[in-house]
């Protein structure tokens, strides 16, 4: 298992990244959380098998229709063993 904290930069932000990105990571199985951040990026956290984090971090570096990934920093955690995915409210 694999967990993982990232920030998305670019434009990322009213284009339904977050929203896309639950299903996304629905249709994955991986669990955690997204949320926007109030300087522009979003943030995000990520747990699952190897392929499964590799699977979800390849989409968020391309993100839906509309978005332009400008840069993705990955910083691996502990894993926690979450449960479900979410998006949270802006941090």
């Amino acid at each position: 298992m694999r967990r993982v904290h990232v920030i998305v930069e670019g434009a990322v932000q009213g284009v339904g990244y977050r929203y896309t990105m639950r299903m996304v990571a629905r249709e994955t199985g991986v669990t955690g959380w997204v949320r926007n951040l109030r300087g522009g990026a979003v943030e995000a956290e990520v747990e699952g098998t190897e392929q499964q984090v590799d699977d979800i971090l390849a989409w968020m570096a391309e993100g839906p229709p509309g978005s332009s990934v400008t840069a993705a920093r990955v910083t691996d955690l502990p894993t926690a063993g979450g449960q479900g995915f979410e998006v949270r409210a802006d941090g």
